[in-house]
């Protein structure tokens, strides 16, 4: 199988979602939004495909990555998230996954809020590895 990100042979991840056909390489997945799922089922997501976070906030002016404090886009997207308790604390993707890494499932929580009972699994859910 070819990788629909870098065109190479041996993909093997494919997209969860019935009748896509996109298969890409794990490492080349994050360089066009893939997600991954690493819990329950361990699903993966194309760039099509991949869940949405839902959460209804608006961003007051230019805001910040709370872990990075640089500017974050004006809206959600694969790059720019949101707690979903608080709303309030905006971070990048991989602000926030580097954050997973180094707290693990144990301490994982809204870096803002402390939330962790809707925090979690939503940043589960949202493709962040939580070791």
């Amino acid at each position: 199988q070819r990788c629909c990100v870098c065109r190479k042979k041996g993909a093997t991840v494919a997209c969860w979602q019935k009748r896509c056909s996109r298969r890409f390489h794990l490492p080349c997945s994050s360089q066009r939004g893939c997600i991954s799922q690493f819990f329950g089922d361990y699903s993966s997501f194309c760039w099509e495909h991949r869940p949405q976070q839902s959460v209804e906030t608006l961003q007051e002016g230019h805001t910040t990555c709370i872990i990075c404090m640089e500017v974050v886009e004006d809206s959600l997207s694969y790059t720019t998230m949101v707690c979903p308790s608080c709303k309030h604390a905006w971070f990048h993707r991989g602000c926030i996954q580097g954050q997973a890494l180094r707290a693990g499932l144990r301490h994982f929580a809204c870096p803002h809020c402390r939330d962790r009972e809707r925090f979690l699994p939503e940043m589960l859910h949202m493709g962040i590895r939580v070791p």
